[in-house]
């Protein structure tokens, strides 16, 4: 667990969080529809939250991926931040993925969550590299990359199929063998 602010808290997804991830993302369903895969009405269920949630977990043990919550002290999920796709081999590395809840933007909160995930990939899962990828527009979502020392790496036409599209994305990677701090504009 980690203190992103003095309101929120950085954890991992854990059993039991598919009623709160339900009303998080029904709250959230308008704004996250442009940068997210459509979604059906059963996405939105606590049950099926639940599932999501366990398999999360799964996910995790066996190293697959591990995704984290934003929470708020009231116990709310407040985004998410998710490092999938673990890969070892010759290439350990993974994708970040994340959101943020509508009601809490522009306050660095993504920013801070970013820097924590990146520290724990380096520190704790000893990854070589985390890649992320936006779409073109999302600005602010670059900004975050680029605030916490990504670069971009190139262009990926037609890459995910986003709001029932398939759409460009640029990829951006940060490479985690040195100290992160070293590369950072802001902490």
């Amino acid at each position: 667990m980690f203190r992103l602010d003095a309101e929120h808290i950085l954890r991992p997804v854990r059993l039991g969080d598919g009623a709160a991830l339900s009303r998080a993302y029904l709250s959230n369903r308008e704004h996250l529809a442009p940068w997210e895969p459509t979604r059906t009405d059963a996405f939105f269920t606590v049950a099926s939250q639940e599932q999501h949630v366990q398999q999360c977990v799964e996910d995790a043990a066996a190293g697959r991926s591990i995704r984290f919550v934003i929470e708020s002290d009231d116990g709310e999920i407040r985004g998410r931040m998710n490092i999938n796709n673990v890969v070892r081999g010759a290439f350990w590395s993974a994708d970040l993925g994340y959101w943020i809840d509508v009601n809490r933007l522009r306050r660095g909160l993504a920013g801070r969550a970013v820097a924590q995930v990146a520290d724990y990939a380096r520190a704790e899962l000893r990854l070589h590299r985390l890649q992320a990828a936006t779409l073109l527009h999302n600005l602010g979502s670059q900004r975050v990359l680029l605030g916490n020392g990504f670069e971009k790496i190139g262009l990926a036409p037609k890459y995910l199929r986003i709001a029932g599209e398939w759409q460009d994305h640029l990829l951006f990677q940060l490479l985690l063998e040195e100290p992160l701090s070293a590369r950072r504009e802001h902490p």
